[in-house]
C-alpha cells in the first residue's frame, strides 16, 4: 500500500513538473531584469511575465542544463502567430551575438522601415519618434566628431549611438544582390541568422563564421579562453570569425562560401523572415540595435506583459508597488 502511494505521488509530481515546463516553453516566458537599460519602464530587479503564444508558440529549440552552455540546439516547430511584433511592443528575444542570453528591449521600427538617429532623436521613415512615457536620457548628445568603432555598421554615416543612419530594416522576401561590392557587414549576419552557413576557404585553410561574439561570451563567463578559437591579429591560428571582424573585407569575397558553395556562384539572396530594430528606453545606458543590429523574427521569444515581482538588488527590499505593473 505504501509503495503504491509513493509511486502514485511520484507520478503526480512528474506530471506537475512536466506541465509547468510545457507552459514555460510554449505559453509563458519568465525573465529577471539584471540591468537598467529599460528604466524607468522596467527597473533592475523586476521579474517579468511574457507571452510566448502571441507571436506564435514554439517547441523547445535547446536541450541541456539550465543556466549553462551544456546542451545542444535542436530543430523546433513554430505555431501560427496571433499577431506580428509591432512598434511599441516590449520584446523578449535571444541576444543576436550570444544566443544563450535573453534581452528585453522595445521594438521601435519594423520590417521595411528606415531608421535614423540625429542628436539622440529617433526618426522612422523620416518622422520623429517621441520617447516613450517612462523612457529617459542621461546626458547630452555625443558629438559627431567622436567615433564609436563598435557601433553597428560603423562608417561616416554611422558615427556613434547618437548619430546613426539611415539604416534600412530588412523584411521577408527582400532580395539582395550577391557580388564583391555587397555590404557584407550588413548581409552576412542576416544569412547566418536565417540558418545558412558561411566560411572563408583558401586552399587548406577554412575560417568559419559565427554569430557568437567572443567579447560577449567573455562578458558572461569571464574566461579569456573563449578567445582561443577566434581569429584576430593576436591569434592568427584561430579558425572562427564574426561577420563584424575587421579582418574580413570585401576583397575576401573570392574565398567566401555559403552553405558549402562559392558565394560567387550566387546572383542574389531572398530573405526568409522579417527583422526588427530594438532599443532600450534608457537610451544612454542600453546595449541595443545601435550596437549589434537587427533582431530576427526567429530570435523573438515573446512579448513582455507585466511585472509579477520586483526587488531592489542593492538593498534586497521588495518593491511592492511595482507588482502587477503593465508594460507600455
Amino acid at each position: 500500500m505504501i509503495k503504491k502511494n509513493i509511486i502514485s505521488e511520484a507520478k503526480a509530481i512528474f506530471w506537475i513538473i512536466l506541465s509547468v515546463l510545457l507552459i514555460k516553453v510554449t505559453i509563458l516566458e519568465a525573465y529577471i531584469v539584471p540591468t537598467g537599460s529599460m528604466e524607468n519602464t522596467i527597473m533592475t530587479g523586476d521579474f517579468l511575465i511574457g507571452s510566448r503564444y502571441v507571436y506564435g508558440m514554439r517547441t523547445p529549440d535547446w536541450l541541456g542544463i539550465p543556466y549553462t552552455d551544456i546542451g545542444f540546439f535542436i530543430p523546433y516547430y513554430k505555431f501560427p502567430e496571433f499577431k506580428l511584433p509591432k512598434v511599441g511592443d516590449v520584446l523578449i528575444f535571444k541576444y543576436p551575438r550570444d544566443k544563450y542570453v535573453k534581452y528585453v528591449k522595445r521594438c521601435v521600427a519594423g520590417p521595411g522601415d528606415t531608421i535614423k538617429i540625429d542628436d539622440k532623436v529617433l526618426f522612422v521613415n523620416g518622422k520623429k519618434v517621441p520617447m516613450w512615457e517612462h523612457g529617459k536620457f542621461l546626458g547630452a548628445s555625443i558629438e559627431k566628431k567622436f567615433n564609436q568603432p563598435d557601433i553597428f555598421l560603423s562608417s561616416d554615416l554611422n558615427i556613434n549611438r547618437d548619430h546613426l543612419g539611415p539604416i534600412y530594416i530588412p523584411k521577408k522576401d527582400d532580395i539582395f544582390k550577391i557580388h564583391e561590392e555587397t555590404n557584407w557587414k550588413y548581409l552576412l549576419p542576416i544569412l547566418l541568422m536565417e540558418g545558412n552557413t558561411a566560411s572563408l576557404k583558401n586552399n587548406d585553410k577554412v575560417y568559419k563564421f559565427t554569430l557568437q561574439d567572443p567579447n560577449e561570451i567573455f562578458r558572461r563567463k569571464g574566461k579569456e579562453s573563449v578567445f582561443d578559437d577566434y581569429f584576430s591579429e593576436y591569434n592568427p591560428n584561430g579558425r572562427l570569425l564574426t561577420p563584424w571582424n575587421p579582418a574580413f573585407k570585401n576583397e575576401h569575397f573570392k574565398y567566401l562560401m555559403i552553405n558549402g558553395e562559392p558565394a560567387s556562384s550566387m546572383s542574389e539572396y531572398k530573405l526568409k523572415q522579417n527583422y526588427y530594430w530594438a532599443m532600450g528606453d534608457n537610451r544612454d545606458d542600453s546595449l541595443d540595435s545601435r550596437y549589434w543590429g537587427f533582431v530576427p523574427e526567429n530570435f523573438i521569444l515573446g512579448e513582455a506583459l507585466f511585472t509579477y515581482f520586483s526587488i531592489n538588488l542593492n538593498t534586497w527590499i521588495p518593491r511592492w508597488d511595482r507588482i502587477g505593473t503593465l508594460l507600455k
